[in-house]
């Protein structure tokens, strides 16, 4: 395989940045605090014009294209002023990522992007000396079209190029020939075989002229996609593998959230008034509209004095067998992945089957539920680190349990329907709970239960005080006749 000049076919270390530019991260929707890293296997560098493989089964082969920063002089603990003397140079690269191998990879992003031909670098490099780390530019065509177009100065970037290696250096240290993947800019997008996929970066030298990597060009064929289950894990995507491959819903080809989601988001106005009408109240006007069985049975708030309204997220356990935990409830399991995906102003609500003997959620699940906007969870099983947990956000169990999650439960599926304390949830049905219990509102009748409501707690509340007189409540409690005539002159004066 070709590498650019001064860049080794095999270096020591491949480390690729995960989130750098400001575009990417807001089209992501998540700004990193710090930067963070991942390591791809230098067997995966290959040169320009050669050819990358998208097995045969897989769908989201995805680009990145990226600056990469080849290491000069050995760097350790170096700062962010004297980084750049220990750069050899940049040149482009392209960050290749097989999505349907996401799941599998837990995070480490080795199966997926590690592939042979998954790192092009080239074919020229730009000396570090020649070229300032704040204006270089990078852009990405495929089959032609600009994809990308994005540069490093302090505005695009999130964390600039010396402050990454510097960082880098202060954990490691750096060799000569180490190449550096400093993240891609928005517009990262799948591609299919038959696609050609080409990447420049460029500088701008002291005297003026441009400085420039040339066209890193690669073109995608299938590959064979014979995987090996029994030697581990094989292809699988959901859709917000699509989404995140893709770069948007719209790219994927997915409907509007909206048009899929029932649980779209709750005015402002609507929240409001669930938040001010009790449990009771709102239960009375579903029965009166013959809805008996929307209480969730058998859960009470961690923090008494908690209140939760908002749209169901649901997730399912099954009972614990030790063959499905093995398969289902390690690593990035359903769990795990329903707590990521969390959207803002929902509450999960989890089927535990009505099982105490073991903890469905813990501390760290809660501040994650909490940091993706969730106002509640719902769980008719037990919960881990309860004390912590009831000061994150409202939580409503029927128990505390230190178990973990395998002693009673496998982690199954979200977004389904599910049985939680003898009471159907849909994924979008609102969700309001209080100290007197948990109810489940379809989305289609919230509105005018909520209305109704709240007038009778306003009829309630001026009833009494009538009572609290010292009035007697026969005629009183509902008003009637007389009464009634009185309470509609008070209420026409509010």
């Amino acid at each position: 395989m070709s590498t650019p000049a001064g860049a080794p076919a095999r270096p020591g270390k491949v480390i690729a940045v995960h989130v750098a530019y400001e575009s990417r991260s807001a089209q992501r929707g998540k700004r990193p605090d710090q930067p963070s890293y991942f390591l791809k296997a230098a067997s995966s560098i290959a040169g320009t014009g050669e050819t990358i493989e998208r097995p045969a089964g897989t769908s989201l082969l995805a680009f990145e294209g990226e600056i990469a920063v080849v290491i000069g002089t050995l760097a350790h603990r170096v700062s962010m002023e004297d980084a750049w003397n220990h750069v050899e140079g940049v040149t482009a690269s392209n960050d290749f990522g097989l999505y349907d191998m996401k799941t599998p990879d837990k995070g480490s992003n080795l199966r997926s992007k590690s592939r042979d031909g998954y790192t092009p670098l080239g074919p020229n490099i730009i000396p570090a000396a020649e070229a300032d780390p704040q204006s270089l530019r990078i852009r990405t065509w495929v089959n032609g079209e600009v994809k990308q177009d994005d540069g490093t100065s302090a505005e695009q970037l999130i964390f600039p190029l010396t402050q990454i290696v510097a960082d880098l250096s202060q954990h490691m240290t750096l060799e000569p020939g180490d190449v550096i993947l400093t993240g891609t800019p928005a517009g990262s997008s799948v591609v299919a075989p038959g696609d050609t996929v080409e990447v420049k970066v460029t500088a701008t030298s002291a005297s003026g002229s441009e400085l420039s990597s040339g066209r890193l060009v690669t073109t995608v064929i299938e590959g064979p996609g014979d995987f090996d289950e029994t030697l581990g894990s094989t292809p699988a995507v959901n859709e917000a593998l699509a989404i995140d491959a893709w770069g948007s819903r719209e790219e994927a080809g997915l409907p509007p959230e909206a048009e899929t989601d029932a649980s779209a988001s709750l005015s402002e106005e609507l929240r409001a008034k669930l938040t001010a009408a009790p449990t009771a109240g709102l239960s009375a006007q579903l029965r009166s509209r013959g809805l008996n069985n929307v209480v969730i049975e058998g859960v009470a708030p961690l923090k008494p004095g908690s209140k939760i309204v908002g749209t169901a997220k649901t997730l399912r356990f099954v009972p614990n067998r030790e063959d499905l935990f093995t398969s289902h409830g390690g690593g990035y399991n359903a769990q795990k992945r329903a707590f990521d995906s969390i959207s803002n102003g929902e509450v999960i609500v989890i089927e535990a089957r009505g099982e105490a003997g073991s903890g469905t959620l813990g501390d760290v699940l809660a501040l994650r539920a909490k940091a993706l906007g969730a106002t509640g969870v719902i769980t008719d099983g037990g919960v881990r680190d309860s004390a912590e947990v009831a000061e994150i956000l409202p939580v409503f169990a029927t128990s505390r349990n230190p178990a973990v999650l395998g002693r009673k439960h496998v982690p199954w599926e979200s977004e389904v329907a599910v049985a939680c304390g003898n009471a159907t949830v849909l994924p979008g049905d609102v969700i309001v709970g209080d100290d007197d219990g948990v109810i489940v509102i379809p989305r289609d009748l919230v509105e005018d239960v909520v209305d109704a409501a709240l007038a009778k707690e306003t009829e309630d509340g001026w009833v009494a005080e009538q009572v609290a007189a010292g009035n007697p409540i026969e005629n009183l409690f509902p008003p009637k006749g007389a009464w009634k005539e009185k309470f509609e002159a008070w209420k026409a004066t509010q």
